[in-house]
């Protein structure tokens, strides 16, 4: 089943000026057609999804804190790195339990739908085929429906052709950096010093 993007969704993706570009656009051509009021309410919609994009993009963290970051988490010892994930995942919601057995490290529910998520293999520099498949192997036995591979390092071609096909969320990167961006930030008990 391909998955199909609404217009927010692709706009929101965007830089914000974007969708400013299409909101004024639409504006100039109904306002040939119609009332002001009526060509500004048809370009508000627009307006409004680059105000989110737009506190999205504030939200981001930049290229250089990205690296920073990135650095400081291939640099921690693993109690702190799975301490830290976990708290991230608590506040993001999730139930977790801790399991560390196999390919499995983590369990995650929300609202009765599991994830597990491996993460042992995360300061590697770049993450090969096969701890996916060793972890989407064991998707079924853990009544999953979801995969979550965390690294701080790049995936090979095939690892993300791999993903890709067997629907492995891959956080790692900005999505790893912002997770715990959101830790540090909220004044969790985890510092990065």
């Amino acid at each position: 089943m391909v998955k199909k993007d609404s217009l927010f969704d692709v706009l929101s993706r965007q830089p914000w000026w974007l969708s400013v570009g299409v909101g004024v656009a639409l504006f100039a051509s109904a306002r040939l057609f119609l009332p002001e009021l009526m060509a500004g309410a048809v370009a508000l919609p627009f307006i409004g999804i680059a105000c989110y994009a737009g506190w999205r993009q504030l939200q981001a963290p930049s290229a250089t804190n990205v690296t920073e970051m990135l650095g400081r988490i291939r640099g921690m010892p693993w109690e702190n790195f799975s301490a830290l994930l976990v708290e991230a995942f608590r506040r993001d919601g999730y139930t977790v339990s801790e399991i560390y057995q196999g390919a499995v490290d983590l369990k995650l529910d929300k609202s009765g739908r599991i994830s597990i998520v491996s993460c042992k293999r995360w300061k590697v520099a770049q993450t090969g085929i096969g701890p996916l498949k060793d972890l989407r192997d064991v998707k079924d036995s853990n009544d999953a429906s979801e995969c979550i591979y965390v690294a701080a390092g790049d995936f090979t071609a095939n690892a993300l052709t791999f993903a890709k096909d067997k629907s492995i969320r891959l956080l790692n990167d900005a999505a790893l950096a912002k997770l715990i961006a959101r830790v540090e930030s909220r004044g969790g008990w985890f510092k990065f010093r």
